[in-house]
């Protein structure tokens, strides 16, 4: 039975070779080769699924190897490079290349190369057209993690793709002060040290936070060059340099000027941990459905949320019997700030009190009206309601309308003042809540507890309960603002990718107060407004860049004859006001710069969704109020990257990895002792090892930074988040080891021929003719998906077709001709040749903006790379106008040969058919 199927197998390899190499395929023949392979289509999900295990065995087996290997090559090693190659020099490619595929050798000394050529840098090209973008610029608040390889990677795709296609390509890099999550981290690294801010005092703590910046930021633009990043770092900014805060302080002044930014007394959230204001979108709702004890910040013993307190306020004077009124509260040691009872005007419980006044049980001699005020639910708890205007933002409302008092009884800490009480004072908010409860029972006037679901109001940079508090502050208005960036939206000035996020952007924008910009910290821009004070004790506030304007501008309302005296706000500007500049300040703003002009509207800004509302919507709304255009014309928003199991990368859980991890790989010792020095709680510090060794026992391996770029934009599907999974990263360097093998097949078989050798068509066969027709359709797609954002479909299409397209199928078609001696024609050979390195080359150029390292050291040793670019980077992307060789029904009936050839192929294995 072997030996007839071996012969069989030879007859039919004949036939197939003959149609291989032929110049035509006849149709005819097609009919009948595909009704023998109908049954191949029935079984090729089996297929799939054995090759996918097959993979899966492969990549266990590399993960079970050491996870870092030096790689000593035949040609010079990284050391060697490093000693006698000088840093921007470009690469030898003219010494051997190694058998096996290395993303350390591959990777090492071209992007030093690619900087010290200026590919980076704008130069107008042949499209005439401009592409601008700036980085979402990274707090300098440690190093970045994968969520910003992700953001790297596709708007280094897009950069690299631009230029190749002519355009004039400018990416700006940049880092983020981060007012509050650095100077937190700053406070921390003192408190390590037996110190803290306020014994170091302002000037000498801000010696030290930018001892730190200078630090992180070196870091993190190493790391942004070791993921190949195309940024011109000429134009290289942070928020705190003297020209972008020339161009903040410009900002505020116009606004505050123009009367879109105010100060006024109001409530504003409150984070006593920080203590600082923070904004309604830095605060994390978590609700609590039944009675929990949650841990806060500053305490020992976890706090109970969840409740609802009820207890009496005794009336001052009883009416028809009633001697007291029962309130419910979540909140009851804010009862020390009560200033009325609430009721509903229809209430007929209550409608006979209202006017009345009630004695508060806890502050002597005060007493408390009750008002009628629809606020007040009757459904709700007992259907009275307290008053605390100064610590509640529905109660400042009613306190409002009302005219009802406002009574503060917490300082910066969070703690009890000025309560009226001296047996509260001082004590922390929720060690107070225990005291009054039992001052409550003790007079008999507390009425117990019961569950009740709640909405906490959690700050997000430090895990502490907010607290809202009056202060007075600085508001910069919204409505305006914010309607004109919902039309930029709904009139296409402004196109959200994807198109979904509309909806929730006209929502936000609609229903946003107005942002309170100012914060209680030490590390930001400071606030350019003055308290201008005559000798009369009359004072003005004032904007301006110095003290000497501010007294220019003082003698418009003061009196020259006056003695004025000048003092600076203390607070700072939120983050992202200062950043909300960023597309507009980098390139010189407030000055009108050739930059500005030729760059501003960004083409793009990129993303995650996170930031729509944090910095995306406060862009387009400065943007239009500074410059009276939009920032941008398009915005991608891309998605999370969390961890294998899912969940949000975390410090809390040890499960955030460095991008630098993945591309040099790393020892599981090395990342045990990551997790140790995190400073982590003795419990999560226990959990994220015992979880590391679950889902990295043997560390990360080595996998490059092109494997890294590649996973990230194959697995960028729009509207998912992106859960790491090292074996699928491991993936794509079996597919460098393909491009590299391959590569050196050509090398091989594909001598360096004259140039003055024209590739004849007549001496193309079908299956060139084919490869070609395969490939227009991928330069198509390709661009097609880049032009919409489409990574995923993009990098998708990149691989099938090398993979299962040219080195599965066309490249073992070649064989016969590359090997055969007498009976192939030379013209022929000659032909196919070309041919076969011709696809390749524009295969490395299509590749070149997801892997650029593999991309340059292959392009750059091509036998006949007769081009006129000095740098794959540069050169050419293909598009289809100049490859329009689409063949469907050539395409048709190739793929029923290889069909055909997939079943011999079973054949073979099954019966271990030898090969002829």
């Amino acid at each position: 039975m072997k030996i007839l199927l071996f012969f069989h197998s030879r007859i039919v390899n004949s036939m197939l070779g003959r149609i291989l190499i032929s110049k035509d395929v006849s149709c005819g023949n097609c009919n009948t080769l595909r009704r023998f392979s109908s049954s191949v289509l029935e079984k090729k999900a089996a297929r799939d699924k054995r090759r996918r295990e097959k993979e899966i065995r492969q990549l266990e087996k590399l993960e079970s190897e050491p996870a870092v290997k030096s790689y000593a090559a035949p040609t010079l090693s990284n050391d060697e490079y490093k000693s006698t190659t000088k840093l921007g020099e470009k690469k030898d490619t003219k010494c051997p290349l190694p058998q096996t595929y290395s993303s350390k050798y591959t990777e090492a000394f071209w992007y030093a190369w690619w900087e010290n050529e200026g590919f980076f840098k704008p130069a107008r090209r042949k499209s005439g057209n401009t592409f601008s973008m700036v980085i979402p610029p990274p707090n300098v608040t440690g190093k970045l993690h994968l969520g910003h390889a992700l953001t790297a990677a596709l708007e280094d795709v897009l950069c690299r793709w631009r230029r190749m296609r002519g355009d004039e390509v400018v990416w700006v890099p940049g880092c983020d002060h981060a007012g509050i999550a650095t100077q937190a981290v700053v406070e921390r690294l003192l408190k390590s040290q037996g110190t803290s801010r306020h014994e170091l005092g302002r000037d000498r703590f801000l010696d030290e936070v930018w001892k730190w910046k200078d630090k992180k930021e070196d870091e993190i633009y190493d790391q942004l060059r070791m993921l190949g990043a195309s940024l011109d770092w000429s134009r290289r900014n942070f928020t705190l340099d003297d020209g972008f805060s020339r161009a903040v302080q410009e900002a505020f002044i116009r606004l505050h000027e123009n009367g879109t930014i105010y100060r006024k007394e109001s409530l504003v959230n409150w984070s006593c941990q920080l203590q600082s204001t923070i904004s309604d979108i830095e605060i994390d709702n978590k609700v609590v459905s039944q009675p929990t004890y949650l841990a806060v910040p500053g305490y020992k013993r976890k706090i109970e949320f969840g409740v609802m307190h009820s207890f009496d306020y005794p009336l001052q004077t009883a009416i028809q019997g009633i001697e007291s009124i029962t309130v419910s509260t979540t909140r009851i040691e804010t009862m020390l700030g009560d200033t009325a009872i609430a009721v509903h005007p229809e209430d007929p419980r209550y409608r006979d009190l209202i006017g009345s006044r009630v004695c508060h049980p806890l502050i002597e001699g005060l007493t408390l009206p009750i008002i009628g005020d629809s606020y007040a639910n009757p459904s709700l708890g007992t259907g009275a309601v307290k008053i605390t205007p100064a610590h509640d933002f529905n109660d400042f409302e009613v306190g409002y309308r009302n005219e009802i008092p406002i009574k503060n009884i917490l300082d910066d800490q969070g703690n009890i003042f000025e309560c009226g009480n001296p047996a509260f004072e001082g004590m922390p908010r929720f060690e107070a809540r225990k005291s009054i409860i039992e001052s409550l029972q003790n007079m008999g006037l507390y009425r117990g507890k019961e569950q009740h679901e709640m909405t906490l109001p959690v700050c997000s940079r430090s895990g502490d309960v907010v607290e809202p508090r009056i202060k007075t502050q600085w508001f910069l208005r919204i409505r305006e603002l914010a309607d004109k960036a919902i039309d930029a939206v709904k009139h296409g000035e402004v196109q959200l990718v994807p198109d979904f996020h509309a909806a929730a952007w006209n929502n936000w924008l609609t229903e946003s107060g107005d942002w309170c910009i100012s914060r209680q910290l030490w590390w930001g821009h400071r606030i350019p407004a003055y308290t201008v004070t005559n000798q009369v004790g009359k004072s003005q506030w004032i904007s301006a860049h110095n003290e000497e304007e501010v007294l220019h501008k003082a003698r418009q309302h003061f009196s020259n004859t006056d003695t004025l005296s000048v003092a600076q706000d203390e607070d700072v500007l939120d983050t992202w006001f200062s950043s909300a500049l960023f597309p507009f300040a980098s390139f010189g703003w407030p000055d009108t710069s050739d930059s500005l002009k030729r760059f501003y509207p960004l083409s793009v800004m990129e993303t995650g969704h996170d930031l729509l509302f944090f910095w995306v919507a406060r862009m387009v709304m400065i943007g239009i109020a500074l410059t009276n255009q939009v920032p941008f014309k398009k915005v991608y928003m891309h998605t999370m990257v969390r961890d294998s199991q899912g969940r949000k990368m975390s410090k809390s859980l040890g499960n955030v990895i460095d991008p630098l991890q993945v591309t040099h790989g790393c020892p599981p010792d090395e990342l045990d002792e990551i997790i140790r020095q995190s400073n982590l709680p003795e419990k999560e510090e226990k959990f994220a090892l015992k979880d590391r060794m679950k889902t990295l026992p043997n560390g990360i391996p080595e996998c490059g930074t092109d494997a890294l770029r590649f996973y990230l934009c194959f697995n960028k599907n729009t509207g998912k988040d992106i859960s790491l999974d090292m074996k699928g990263v491991m993936q794509y360097r079996f597919f460098s080891n393909k491009i590299w093998n391959v590569f050196k097949f050509l090398e091989r078989h594909v001598p360096k021929q004259d140039a003055h050798i024209v590739r004849e068509e007549e001496h193309l066969r079908s299956v060139d003719k084919w490869i070609l027709s395969r490939l227009s359709d991928t330069v198509t797609t390709v661009n097609a998906s880049l032009d919409e954002f489409n990574f995923s479909i993009a990098a998708m299409t990149l691989y099938r077709f090398f993979i299962h397209d040219f080195a599965d199928f066309y490249l073992e078609s070649c064989k016969p001709i590359f090997n055969s001696i007498d009976d192939i024609d030379v013209r022929q050979r000659h032909a196919v040749q070309q041919n076969f390195e011709a696809v390749f080359e524009t295969f490395i150029r299509l590749l070149s903006p997801f892997m650029p390292y593999i991309s340059e050291e292959l392009w750059q040793r091509l036998p006949n790379n007769c081009g006129d670019a000095k740098s794959v980077m540069v050169a050419s992307y293909p598009v289809a106008e100049q490859l329009d060789r689409r063949n469907l029904k050539l395409e048709s009936c190739m793929d029923t040969v290889r069909n055909v050839i997939q079943i011999i192929r079973k054949i073979r294995q099954i019966y271990r058919v030898p090969y002829a």
